[in-house]
């Protein structure tokens, strides 16, 4: 069973010190180690820390590219009660 976070959780660890959790479709997925290979920079990921990031991220990717990372980034799940 996968670790559940709560959308404070998620907040708390928004920056990059702190790991950088973002929520796509009730997914957490950890982008601190991520951040400088990202892509599109550094700047969106930091932009996005700490919050559902699930419209942002599918407005630029499809399912392949959550497919290719999801098994390294992926934490945990958001908690039901706490979804945003």
């Amino acid at each position: 069973m996968s670790k559940q976070f709560t959308a404070n959780d998620v907040k708390e660890n928004g920056s990059v010190e702190k790991g950088l959790h973002i929520i796509i479709d009730n997914d957490v997925y950890e982008m601190g180690g991520f951040v400088d290979e990202h892509p599109g920079g550094a700047k969106i990921l930091k932009r996005v820390g700490g919050k559902d990031a699930s419209k942002q991220f599918w407005k630029y990717h499809n399912e392949s590219v959550l497919k290719k990372y999801q098994e390294r980034l992926k934490v945990g799940t958001l908690k039901e009660s706490s979804k945003l």
